[in-house]
């Protein structure tokens, strides 16, 4: 399993921040390893939410069908793609802490089956993909590392 965390500090309200995480069409405008974005079902973030997330790899383009499993708005949700190679697994979580808006994303991605004897070589790639999607996210919040 590869696991990534990144805490970001902005100034936007605690609902803000959450209303534009959990519309998962946002995406596409901090992470730089997605493509597009079309929801399937609902409109923006919500407890019925599903997306398309097509993001690009070393090959064609994938596809992943994230479905929101958790929402307890405005201050946590979950959203899982599974694949036949992989799961993705991200929560995140927003919070007030001394009057300040606290924005954590917890990204777990998990090869599938017998590929999970490969998950040490996907730890490494996997850093560097969150590495570039906390720095969109930063920009994106208008904020900081936490």
């Amino acid at each position: 399993m590869a696991r990534y965390v990144t805490r970001v500090r902005t100034p936007l309200a605690a609902e803000e921040a959450f209303a534009y995480m959990a519309d998962l069409r946002r995406f596409a405008e901090w992470d730089p390893g997605v493509r597009r974005v079309a929801q399937v079902k609902g409109d923006g973030g919500g407890p019925e939410a599903v997306f398309d997330v097509t993001v690009a790899t070393l090959g064609p383009d994938l596809t992943l069908r994230y479905a929101t499993t958790e929402y307890d708005a405005p201050r946590s949700f979950r959203v899982v793609a599974t694949s036949a190679f992989f799961t993705s697994d991200d929560r995140i979580r927003v919070e007030t802490k001394r009057g300040q808006t606290i924005v954590t994303y917890d990204a777990e991605l998990r090869l599938n089956g017998p590929l999970g004897l490969f998950d040490p070589g996907l730890r490494l790639v996997f850093g560097w993909i969150g590495d570039r999607a906390a720095a969109g996210l930063r920009e994106a919040l208008r904020g900081a590392r936490a």
